[in-house]
């Protein structure tokens, strides 16, 4: 395992919501839905929908910090977090969510000193907001906040974890994905080989089943491994 980076998803994969849509229900104008089925489309990457989206909600930082603290996320993810470092491989946190609420959602839940790539929250008044993307990339085949992508390291094989839209590029070029709902469907329309999950709770025993070495190729590991476990080859997946 120590040869793997793991690209975590925040929004939707380590919480049970996504945060930013939430905040947008409790404290935007409701136009913001317009704005999100735009970039659903396609029409507009995430940063354009980020930028107008932010720009509706009023809050106090107060308010935005109470609504931090009532985010639950998966209950698994901390002993998670301890076993990926036990078995020397690196993790980040990389989102198109908020680095500020990730910092403190994930310090209320004992889970410190990782690495987290996100956009960050500006104040612009006593209740006004702008985002700021610190890790958007003019190149980005997405349009993203965040470019997942630029976030993987050469030197090392890619596991990414996630969920959605925002995974979905990083997903293609990774050497594995372990994927829950629309990206695990576009990972099986896209014949990028992945493990379906549930929760953080099943993550160690397929992370047990990817292959050590830098030269071992995951797409032949999922498809010709005699190694895994009859319950964990229903679970890896490939067309």
């Amino acid at each position: 395992m120590i040869d793997w980076h793991i690209v975590c998803d925040f929004d939707g994969t380590i919480t049970r919501t996504d945060v930013i849509d939430s905040i947008l229900q409790r404290f935007a104008d409701p136009s913001w839905e317009a704005i999100e089925n735009e970039w659903l489309a396609g029409d507009i990457g995430s940063r354009e929908c980020l930028s107008r989206q932010l720009s509706l909600v009023k809050a106090t930082p107060t308010q935005l910090l109470e609504f931090f603290d009532s985010i639950d996320i998966d209950p698994d993810f901390p002993d998670f977090v301890d076993h990926v470092i036990g078995l020397g491989a690196s993790l980040e946190v990389v989102s198109d969510g908020i680095e500020q609420g990730i910092a403190r959602i994930l310090a209320r839940n004992y889970v410190t000193l990782l690495p987290i790539l996100a956009n960050r929250l500006r104040q612009l008044d006593h209740e006004s907001w702008r985002i700021d993307f610190p890790y958007s990339s003019d190149a980005c085949r997405a349009a993203s906040g965040n470019c997942k992508c630029k976030s993987t390291p050469k030197s090392k094989r890619v596991l990414v974890i996630g969920d959605g839209q925002s995974d979905m590029c990083v997903a293609s070029t990774a050497d594995f994905v372990f994927a829950k709902d629309r990206l695990a469907e576009y990972c099986e329309r896209n014949a990028i080989p992945y493990a379906r999950f549930d929760n953080f709770a099943e993550l160690p025993a397929l992370l047990a089943a990817l292959p050590t070495g830098r030269a071992a190729n995951a797409t032949a590991f999922a498809l010709e491994s005699s190694e895994l476990s009859t319950q964990n080859q229903e679970l890896f997946h490939h067309v």
